[in-house]
């Protein structure tokens, strides 16, 4: 066994953690989708030897959570020991290890001295993988609709990709293969960062001090998530989650989470909940596991408790096989962010029987996707949007105004960079609204409100999302946050859009969407005056609100 110096370990474990967020920086800026370049969707990450994952770039905790259980299926069938150099490990499958198709999974090997010392990580949400519709296919019933899929596979970079046929042959299946092929070779520029970081480690401190360091730090967060679960009361906690009801086809789909904390150990069950659905609604079970662990170590534990492969030990997760958080083949998953986080809301909800000091309010937490997209003669034009929304409050502060969701974690694309990219819409409107964020000595965060315009005839707007029936609970006399809401003008005409809408829009046409508000957190009557004046200053909240909902009667005058 390796004897590890303190100070070597402490540098080289940031060292980690450092490569990682240079990986993230890395794919982000050499993207070419603005889904990744400008919302960021993707993520990076490196894992050992055995494919657990030593350290992460803070980006969407979504793709992260799961990254050990995707590696998995790969080595499985191509061990370490069988790799070559430029060799890459490739999986986007949702019933072997993955997510939703649109998630690209790249694993290379980190070679030194002919032996695999690690891996480097990639995924991105590729902006279109074929399927029945360009960007998203609202109406998929089944996994095949919603575009290709590649099963855990082994490829040379050489000989595969850099105009070779696993490239060709990917190009050939999606809509914009600029777009999608160039966010591939993000990736694979990402991968190669972390691999020449590594390496070089390795050329300074040796690979057995290396290998050493990323298991004591798997070690070292697995203390201390055990440290923190010892320090919940043993027991057993039950919360409750549901979607709207379109998604049920007019029954609402159930989430029932029953988390037991016995010493220094977690489980977490989801039975009970709703079966699988024939819509896309349905989260594979790394989406599941993913969602448990983050809402477990968010309120656990700080953002200084690496999240790797050591912090999963203390927890298991299960869900029943053929149910909504664990369907079975092959059941939609496009839009498995919904229930996702209905499981996180289930769980957070549970865990505030345990610790009520450490959760959150409800807050908007669903995964808004909108997609716009137009065919021209020199070929298809689409763009992603990820829409986020208000915050739930917590015990100490508001929940964050206008930004996405916990497990989404993407940012804002701004309006200059869709004007320069796209032609055939343009955003009319882009504001916070007020009194979205529910009432509360805590407020929860607001909503906003985003409206696009079609420019041509034909363009083709898709989109789902939550939270449009029901609003957000409150927590402690908190108030709910207000519902989202989408409406389509077309002239004189306004129509309501559902949770999941697929429609052709005229030149002219608008839509528009306003996202729903974060949940309130203890009596509104227990808010700071001076808090609730900056809110009016702010124009988060109204004068008539302050004075229904507040008692502020200065501010009706």
């Amino acid at each position: 066994m390796t004897h590890l110096d303190p100070a070597d370990y402490a540098v080289i474990s940031q060292a980690l953690q450092a490569i990682a967020r240079e990986m993230g920086a890395k794919l982000v800026r050499s993207a070419y989708s603005t889904v990744v370049r400008e919302a960021r969707d993707a993520s990076a990450a490196l894992c050992d030897a055995r494919g657990h994952t030593v350290a992460q770039a803070e980006l969407i905790p979504m793709q992260l959570g799961s990254i050990g259980a995707t590696i998995q299926p790969c080595l499985a069938l191509y061990p370490a020991e069988t790799l070559a150099e430029g060799d890459f490990l490739i999986t986007n499958d949702p019933y072997q290890g993955g997510q939703h198709l649109q998630d690209v999974f790249i694993f290379t090997p980190i070679f030194v001295a002919g032996e695999v010392v690690a891996f480097s990580a990639s995924i991105a949400h590729h902006l279109d993988l074929g399927g029945g519709n360009p960007g998203l296919n609202t109406s998929s019933r089944d996994v095949y609709q919603e575009g290709l899929i590649i099963p855990p596979s082994r490829y040379s970079e050489a000989r595969d990709w850099n105009g070779g046929g696993l490239e060709r042959l990917i190009a050939r299946n999606v809509r914009v293969p600029a777009q999608t092929i160039g966010d591939f070779y993000a990736q694979f520029a990402a991968n190669h960062i972390g691999a020449a970081r590594v390496r070089q480690l390795c050329e300074r401190y040796g690979v057995a001090t290396v290998k050493a360091t990323m298991a004591e730090l798997q070690d070292y967060a697995e203390r201390r998530v055990r440290a923190a679960i010892a320090a919940v009361p043993d027991g057993v906690y039950e919360g409750e989650d549901a979607t709207d009801s379109e998604w049920g086809e007019g029954r609402e789909l159930i989430v029932k989470a029953r988390v037991t904390v016995k010493g220094d150990t977690m489980t977490v069950d989801f039975a009970g909940t709703s079966d699988q659905v024939s819509r896309h609604v349905n989260a594979p079970f790394a989406s599941t596991v993913s969602a448990t662990l983050s809402c477990i170590k968010a309120v656990l534990t700080g953002s200084d408790v690496p999240f790797n492969e050591g912090a999963k030990r203390p927890i298991s997760v299960t869900a029943p096989y053929g149910s909504i958080l664990n369907p079975r083949p092959p059941a939609p998953v496009r839009a498995r962010m919904t229930t996702s986080y209905r499981a996180y809301g289930a769980v957070m909800r549970a865990l505030a029987g345990a610790v009520p000091e450490k959760i959150v309010a409800q807050g908007f937490d669903t995964t808004w996707v909108a997609a716009l997209s137009h065919l021209t003669p020199a070929g298809y034009r689409v763009h992603l949007d990820i829409l986020g929304g208000g915050n739930g409050a917590s015990f100490k502060a508001d929940g964050c105004d206008g930004v996405d969701g916990p497990l989404s974690n993407c940012s804002n694309t701004p309006v200059e960079v869709l004007d320069m990219d796209f032609d055939f819409f343009r955003t009319i409107t882009y504001e916070l609204v007020p009194d979205g964020g529910g009432a509360g000595r805590q407020r929860g965060g607001a909503g906003f409100r985003r409206s696009f315009q079609a420019l041509k005839d034909g363009v083709n707007f898709a989109m789902y999302a939550d939270r449009l029936e029901k609003s957000p609970g409150g927590v402690a006399g908190g108030l709910p946050g207000a519902r989202a809401v989408c409406v389509i003008q077309r002239g004189a005409k306004r129509e309501g859009a559902g949770a999941s809408t697929g429609t052709t829009l005229d030149k002219g046409d608008v839509v528009e969407m306003v996202s729903g508000g974060g949940a309130g957190f203890g009596r509104p009557k227990d808010r700071a005056r001076a808090a609730l004046a900056d809110d009016l200053a702010d124009g988060l909240v109204s004068p008539a609100a302050a004075a229904r909902t507040y008692g502020l009667a200065e501010a009706a005058e």
